[in-house]
């Protein structure tokens, strides 16, 4: 090979590297196959979206330059994820086998943290959260059998329940008030949310009556209703917010639209309620008549799918972290996320979609 055959080749090489070292990264979610429920023909309604097992899903990849200087950042993983709450562009979830701790995610600055409390205020089993408007964290930690608070900084307020024996499995504030799902004493009782005084339960009944709460898992409030997941009755059952019993949506059994392990529910601004089942690994959609509308997830396979599923949440305020993962033909509603014990997918983000109408 002469020089300038040689020098030509080498100015091509380094056309090509510079052309490919220029040229736009691939956005990974355009690359991801749509997973979209219910299947075609049928109109779609959910979309899986993406998914969070640890801090690589979250944490902007680190330059060589940095890795140089502060080392290489430490992986933080999502273990066993049980419950979770999604406000004001972070995600707190409570992870049952991370000794005692939740790991919350920060979208606004791509952060990823561990918040294990430690000494008298050190937890042993967070089961479910809620976060108020101002940051302030209520967690329910069955084994030991309190509601601990926390305000945003992650100082200890107040705990309180162990004096009244309680199992506490989720908890949910309102304005006014703590609701407390007790599975040990099958009820749910309502604190003062000044003052953290126990003020009432419901329901006051037994065995075998229609309102009665065998193993209350779950509880979310929508519309001045109180809607409880009841796992050891296989249904739904609803309450106005003082505890009057209005009544009951599905029942055990292994037919579609029956549940047999109801965990996380969740209700929509239309009072569609998404209820979490453990055995088909599914979430099921109900309207506020109680008739199924959808399920989606299944025993998994593939993304999109559940694993030993405990808690769903529906979250309207923080969808411009999701909209990138969207399929440009729908618009998105509202996020879906759901909390899978197993598996690769610990934290399953899904949109409720709409069609754009075309013009």
């Amino acid at each position: 090979m002469n020089f300038k055959s040689y020098f030509l080749s080498i100015v091509s090489i380094l056309f090509v590297f510079i052309f490919i070292s220029c040229s736009p990264r691939i956005n990974k979610a355009s690359t991801v196959k749509k997973v979209i429920y219910p299947a075609a023909p049928a109109t779609p309604r959910i979309q899986y979206l993406t998914s969070i097992s640890s801090s690589l899903d979250i944490v902007k990849k680190q330059s060589a330059f940095t890795k140089s200087i502060v080392g290489e950042n430490q992986i933080l993983p999502i273990y066993k994820p049980y419950g979770l709450f999604m406000r004001n562009g972070k995600l707190y979830v409570c992870d049952v086998s991370l000794g005692g701790g939740l790991e919350i995610i920060d979208f606004e600055t791509t952060k990823f943290r561990y918040f294990a409390p430690e000494g008298q205020y050190k937890l042993k089993l967070p089961l479910n959260c809620y976060v108020a408007e101002d940051n302030t964290l209520y967690i329910a930690d069955i084994a030991l059998q309190k509601i601990f608070i926390f305000d945003g900084e992650g100082t200890y307020i107040t705990s309180f329940g162990k004096d009244k024996n309680i199992k506490p499995s989720d908890v949910f504030v309102n304005s006014q008030n703590i609701f407390v799902a007790d599975s040990g004493n099958n009820r749910i009782n309502v604190y003062n949310k000044e003052t953290y005084k126990f003020e009432y339960y419901f329901p006051k009944s037994e065995s075998g009556d229609a309102n009665y709460l065998y193993k209350p898992a779950n509880l979310t409030i929508r519309n001045n209703k109180v809607f409880v997941s009841d796992m050891g009755s296989g249904d739904i059952k609803i309450f106005t917010l003082k505890g009057d019993y209005l009544k009951t949506i599905s029942k055990y059994g292994k037919n579609i639209g029956d549940l047999v392990r109801p965990k996380g529910i969740a209700v929509d601004k239309e009072e569609n309620i998404y209820v979490v089942d453990a055995s088909f690994e599914n979430v099921q959609i109900f309207n506020k008549e109680g008739k199924l509308l959808l399920f989606f997830g299944g025993h998994y396979k593939s993304k999109g799918d559940m694993w030993l599923p405990t808690k769903v949440m529906i979250d309207y305020d923080n969808l411009k972290y999701f909209k990138k993962y969207v399929d440009p033909k729908f618009d998105l509603k509202y996020l879906i996320f759901v909390a899978n014990q197993y598996g690769p997918d610990k934290v399953s983000v899904y949109g409720r979609i709409t069609p754009i109408k075309k013009e």
